[in-house]
């Protein structure tokens, strides 16, 4: 059974009924696809993407990546965008970002003391780097610009929301990658450990937020009517050794798989959610609830073991 349907079947197992839930089937490869699923919308969501963060040694390279990777995401956002331009009714598109698409260095690789939208990473210094996760980053990044410049071309309201690191209680069939992520110092997962490394080096700390106040930031920006461009949603950040203390904490059974290298004491650039909250957007959940809530919901779905 594809995924798609097992990913529907156990949605709809979590449904209490009521028609306010509904399912199409649709290929964002496919141009027309989502006419049908747009139909009368007057908002739409965009919050799909690979979440492929990286690649073999034998696919590593730049035309493997662009096409097999970069360009089906950005062919899937293009038919989206087309077919909310066919519905006549979609008011505003939201784009789902992510903090991947952003650095807290500058050109030179010092830290800026502040970080906000503007401080795009280049495509270039993904692709010479390669730091872990450079895939997932480079599609976002090229994705984002896409759909901003078909927007523009095609008279669509688009706004972008920048993702920190989402964690929190989840329902998904399985654990959330992000949810991985942020939990690799507990459970020792070499690849996902990486990934958080790497977040940590080019933004200084690792910046969180709860998924309730992400899904309640998209929908505040679709319903905002000065809303425009670019939106950091990131509740708080912590550095990397700190963050594991909190972890070992919370989950009081855990050595800590991962050996952390105290490097920063403090956060070195302020990740600052100030155009968001200028909107008039409030965060309900700080880092420890963010921490608790996602350690007993792993704890429930046997991802942690007991304590």
């Amino acid at each position: 059974m594809p995924l798609s349907e097992i990913l529907s079947l156990h949605l709809l197992s979590l449904w209490k009924g009521g028609d306010q839930l509904r399912f199409f089937k649709a290929d964002l490869n496919e141009e027309g696809s989502f006419d049908e699923a747009v139909k009368g919308c007057v908002g739409v969501f965009h919050v799909a993407a690979s979440m492929e963060f990286n690649v073999s040694e034998k696919e590593n390279n730049e035309f493997f990546v662009q096409e097999n990777i970069i360009d089906p995401a950005i062919k899937g956002t293009i038919n989206l965008l087309k077919s909310c331009l066919k519905s006549n009714s979609v008011k505003r598109v939201v784009f789902t970002s992510s903090i991947s698409t952003i650095t807290a260095r500058d050109s030179n690789g010092n830290w800026k003391p502040m970080v906000d939208e503007s401080c795009q990473i280049q495509p270039k210094n993904v692709l010479n780097t390669q730091a872990s996760g450079w895939v997932y980053a480079l599609s976002k990044l090229l994705t984002e610009d896409a759909a901003f410049q078909f927007a523009k071309d095609n008279g669509i309201d688009l706004v972008s929301i920048i993702t920190s690191t989402v964690a929190g209680p989840f329902f998904t069939a399985s654990v959330p990658k992000s949810v991985k992520v942020l939990l690799s110092p507990l459970t020792g997962e070499t690849e996902y450990f990486k990934i958080l490394s790497s977040v940590n080096a080019r933004m200084g700390s690792i910046a969180l937020v709860h998924i309730e106040d992400i899904c309640r930031a998209h929908m505040f920006l679709m319903e905002h009517a000065k809303a425009e461009g670019r939106y950091i949603c990131s509740s708080q950040s912590y550095t990397l050794s700190n963050l594991t203390t909190l972890l070992s904490r919370v989950y009081s059974c855990s050595n800590i798989c991962m050996k952390v290298e105290k490097v920063y004491d403090k956060v070195l650039s302020d990740i600052s959610s100030k155009k968001l909250e200028d909107l008039g957007f409030s965060y309900k959940h700080g880092l420890e609830d963010i921490i608790y809530q996602t350690v007993t919901c792993c704890l429930d779905c046997s991802y942690l073991p007991p304590v």
